[in-house]
């Protein structure tokens, strides 16, 4: 794991959510994205070097959907930019890690991600993240 790629937040609304970091720094977002896939729409915010996502449920039936109905909006996730996204999985379940994804998929931002489960990481869901090139 090389740095923090971003930290995730899930919101109920991406258009109130996006006004209120908007305001908080300073700036629009760089970048909208809908994930099919995982059920979601995304809005990605830069402060300094560090990355913020915001994740909103298109489905019911979607993680953040689920993550919302039974925590509420706050931090979904923490994801680290990885050299070999394939190699780490394996070093991780070597270690003992629940990994959520034995194959990578295809996320937001151009970025191949897996998952570890919070049950392994001190309930904190962890994302990695690859460029994809």
């Amino acid at each position: 794991m090389r740095k923090i790629e971003h930290i995730g937040i899930a919101v109920k609304d991406l258009e109130v959510s996006n006004l209120v970091f908007e305001k908080l720094f300073g700036a629009p977002a760089y970048k909208f994205e809908a994930v099919e896939s995982e059920g979601v729409t995304t809005s990605f915010f830069r402060n300094g070097p560090n990355k913020i996502e915001l994740l909103a449920a298109t489905t019911p039936e979607s993680p953040i959907a689920k993550f919302l109905e039974k925590k509420g909006e706050g931090i979904h996730h923490i994801a680290f930019d990885v050299e070999d996204i394939t190699a780490e999985i394996a070093r991780l379940k070597e270690e003992g890690f629940v990994v959520l994804n034995d194959v990578p998929k295809k996320g937001a931002d151009n970025k191949l991600v897996a998952f570890l489960h919070p049950k392994s990481t001190n309930g904190v869901l962890i994302e990695l993240c690859q460029e994809i090139k």
